[in-house]
């Protein structure tokens, strides 16, 4: 076989060997070579975590190895900016004589214009370049209202979603077959990764990378846990969830091996059935409309609210108590615990990311946008649109948002998620002493039972007065 038929499968948040659209593709027509470009810059740029750029770089170690095994060699590019990218594919493809690219879609306003440019370069040389849906399960704009439009409210998305994953299932693709023709050897990994990829042992213990690991956590949550996940999902103080987000994030696992996963374990329903394998199969939809948003309305990716009314929020500049909530000092138990989670772990429990969104967004009334930079900086399992739309789901900006005058009372969801305070005292060890009613709301003022913990930055009755009142102020909708 000549040279010329070797194809290049471009690699990004798809690190995996199964259910791969585009890798499976590329290798049905021959010879291929796997690439990937490292942008240390643009990490940055986009505020992506040490601990998710090391979660990458293991990934894409332990997928060295699985292509080594297929015979196709990963080829790792370095590049400064994303506009460098359709040089370095070309320049790569006429280094081994490739003449086509395959890659998966990505979502982002900039991913989507870098990717655009890439095709737009291929297809000026006359070389073939074939893009997939491959993060999602149906590409975003093809479920729409009867007006033809992106729908803005999740339960009619997701009945549009059912009715046609009732029509036609999307199957998992296998791992490419072994080739049988010898490409260049796969390259090192570049020292961009040096000074952006941070994870301790310990951190890197909780969350091991490549496909095998992921599989083998989806099949103890679907096996052990899916059945009871409707009512312990909310319990941060169980082992109740996936924890598969830094895996479907990374593209270690695929939205449909996921989907499958619970389908069997449901015998096939998506809509009754086990309520847990249901609830999950909803959360699974929520990240898909949430992608979606980002893609038909583009407004979310440079930083907008999705309600433009909402722009007007008199939001305060309080540099305290932004730093209090950033370092779980806020006086709040549940929050503190919450933000130590994610300080000491790269991970926070989702019932958890609404409750301290929502207490910096409304108690402290500070703009939604500083406490998402901050989740983005600090998560393993950083993802835009899912980060987005929690965000100002929490803040009352986003589609589908909490009305203005829904303010979670953290102590009644404290005593709701965590009743007998184990996760409390697991994440806040100065308070590990505290009975299951003192730690919810620690003594500040009786000198017997005095704890190194500090009051409350705030009241809570008052400070959600005060954001309702500063939504009311712009007569804001419920």
């Amino acid at each position: 076989m000549s040279q010329s038929s070797v194809s290049l499968c471009w690699l990004r948040a798809d690190l995996r060997l199964h259910d791969n659209h585009a890798l499976y593709h590329a290798s049905q027509r021959g010879p291929v070579v796997a690439v990937f470009i490292a942008t240390p810059a643009v990490w940055r740029e986009h505020d992506d975590a040490p601990i998710k750029v090391d979660f990458w770089r293991r990934n894409l170690q332990a997928l060295a190895g699985n292509l080594q095994n297929q015979g196709i060699a990963l080829r790792i590019l370095e590049a400064d900016r994303w506009d460098q990218c359709p040089q370095l594919l070309l320049d790569c493809a006429a280094e081994l004589g490739a003449d086509a690219l395959y890659f998966n879609d990505e979502y982002g306003l900039h991913e989507q214009a870098r990717d655009d440019a890439v095709m737009q370069a291929w297809q000026a040389r006359d070389l073939h370049c074939q893009r997939y849906t491959d993060q999602l399960l149906f590409p975003p704009g093809s479920l729409q209202t009867q007006a033809g439009s992106m729908f803005k409210v999740y339960s009619q998305f997701r009945r549009r979603a059912f009715e046609a994953l009732h029509r036609h299932l999307p199957r998992c693709l296998p791992a490419p077959e072994k080739q049988s023709v010898s490409t260049p050897q796969s390259s090192a990994l570049p020292d961009a990764f040096a000074g952006l990829s941070a994870a301790s042992e310990a951190q890197q213990a909780l969350w091991p990378a490549g496909e095998e690991a992921a599989h083998e956590r989806l099949q103890h949550f679907t096996q052990q846990l899916l059945e009871d996940y409707e009512q312990d999902r909310d319990r941060p103080d169980l082992d109740g969830t996936s924890r598969l987000s830094a895996y479907l994030a990374a593209g270690v696992v695929s939205p449909r091996q996921c989907l499958h996963a619970a389908l069997q374990i449901n015998h096939g329903e998506f809509d009754s059935g086990n309520p847990g394998a249901v609830s999950w199969i909803n959360e699974l939809l929520w990240r898909e409309f949430y992608k979606h948003i980002l893609v038909c309305y583009p407004r979310v990716s440079r930083h907008r609210a999705f309600r433009p009314d909402t722009e007007a929020v008199a939001w305060r500049d309080d540099p305290e108590g932004l730093r209090a909530w950033q370092q779980g000092e806020t006086g709040i138990p549940i929050v503190d615990a919450a933000m130590q989670q994610l300080l000491q772990t790269g991970w926070m429990h989702n019932r958890l990311r609404m409750i301290s969104a929502m207490f910096l967004s409304k108690n402290l009334l500070i703009d939604w946008r500083e406490g998402e930079r901050w989740f983005m900086q600090h998560l393993i399992d950083g993802d835009l649109a899912a980060n987005n739309g929690g965000w100002q789901w929490s803040a009352s900006t986003g589609t589908d948002a909490a009305p203005y005058f829904r303010v979670f009372n953290p102590l009644s969801q404290s005593l709701k998620c965590d009743p007998d305070g184990s996760f409390i005292r697991q994440w806040l060890p100065a308070l590990a002493h505290l009975s299951p009613r003192e730690i919810h709301s620690p003594p500040v003022d009786d000198l017997l039972n005095a704890v190194d913990y500090p009051a409350p930055i705030l009241d809570l009755k008052s400070s959600r007065q005060r954001a309702i009142e500063a939504f009311r102020s712009l007569g804001a909708e419920a």
